[in-house]
């Protein structure tokens, strides 16, 4: 069974090859999802545009994936409220309980996993 093609925003890309969100990225593409990558200052990451703030994405985002710290995280929480994705995954050391209760109450679903676990076992 094919499973749905989801846009999938990436918080904290990373050039580098080592980086769980680079291979997240390059992960997420081979398994034909649509792939919108965010970092402040990088312009490409596997081979693709890199958007520079939240605020910048456009059209419907099924799921947000945190490669980033708290206090990041903390820092684009009214970015991520309004981008409104249909989930958000805080993956391994990317817990912050505020943002947790942040997307709570404004209806947004979040779970705490591994996006590549998640990738490789099918249950992306």
């Amino acid at each position: 069974m094919e499973s749905k093609k989801e846009r999938v925003v990436v918080l904290g890309a990373s050039q580098k090859p080592e980086r769980y969100s680079n291979k997240a990225i390059k992960m997420l593409l081979q398994h034909g999802h649509e792939v919108v990558s965010v970092h402040p200052t990088l312009d490409t990451v596997a081979g693709l545009t890199v958007i520079h703030a939240l605020s910048d994405i456009q059209g419907t985002i099924d799921t947000l994936t945190l490669y980033v710290a708290a206090d990041i995280s903390s820092a684009a929480a009214d970015a991520i409220i309004n981008l409104h994705p249909k989930r958000v995954i805080f993956n391994p050391d990317t817990d912050n309980p505020t943002l947790e209760e942040q997307l709570r109450q404004a209806g947004i679903k979040y779970e705490h996993a591994c996006t590549l676990v998640l990738l490789s076992t099918g249950q992306f």
